[in-house]
């Protein structure tokens, strides 16, 4: 039985959104705040949570942002809930590393499918692809959970992992947004360019971090994106 870790300040919401998930078989822990999020995160390790941005002590997007910080964490799924729903804000939460993000008002029923879909797509990317993947500098072991470059470890969001590894299974074909947005999502009818985009930007620069020299995903104008010689 997974286990969510559902943090929102409004004692109704977490009500909601508890007993959603419990009828859907999951079991659930929660905070009120952000500092109480971290705390439970440490005590509890679920394996997803669904995060609210504006909250008091620390709001959401530092709570996502300092469990990204930690390597161990990047593989948690993160699905932000919140009020603010203009295209800038999704952007930035999924920038500092969110999976998901859905707008108050919401469906309990879209929330438990989104969460249902997360936890899948985790599994699958870990199963689907047993074999280590390389292509130049870059290798993926989809089994494991892990990704390389040129032998230095990235830490990848499930997102992300789930992005690199379908460009890495056809290195040097264009892999057009949609096909992303299909494998990385499985309800991709929620995610937008500007999504991918996003997701694709944090790749980039965590290859950077790594030693790429800025191209080891290069962008197929009006079309998509692909892997380049990652040599």
């Amino acid at each position: 039985m997974a286990k969510i870790l559902v943090v929102d300040d409004d004692a109704n919401i977490r009500e909601v959104v508890c007993f959603a998930l419990h009828k859907a078989g999951y079991s659930t822990c929660v905070a009120d705040n952000g500092e109480q999020a971290l705390q439970r995160f440490a005590s509890e390790a679920p394996d997803l949570l669904v995060l609210d941005i504006l909250m008091p002590e620390l709001d959401g997007t530092e709570v996502c942002r300092r469990l990204r910080a930690d390597p161990r964490n990047a593989a948690v799924p993160i699905i932000f809930l919140s009020s603010k729903d203009d295209e800038i804000d999704r952007v930035v939460g999924l920038e500092l590393g969110g999976d998901d993000y859905l707008a108050k008002p919401f469906s309990p029923r879209e929330l438990v499918a989104r969460v249902r879909a997360r936890l899948r797509a985790l599994q699958a990317g870990n199963a689907a692809l047993p074999q280590r993947l390389q292509h130049g500098r870059l290798a993926l072991d989809p089994e494991r959970y892990q990704a390389w470059w040129d032998r230095q470890a990235l830490e990848l969001t499930p997102t992300e992992f789930g992005i690199l590894r379908t460009l890495l299974a056809r290195p040097g074909k264009v892999c057009t947004r949609d096909h992303l947005m299909n494998e990385a999502y499985e309800l991709n009818r929620i995610v937008s360019d500007r999504t991918i985009d996003s997701h694709l930007r944090r790749v980039r620069a965590k290859l950077v971090d790594a030693g790429d020299s800025g191209d080891a995903i290069e962008t197929v104008h009006g079309i998509g994106y692909k892997l380049g010689p990652c040599t």
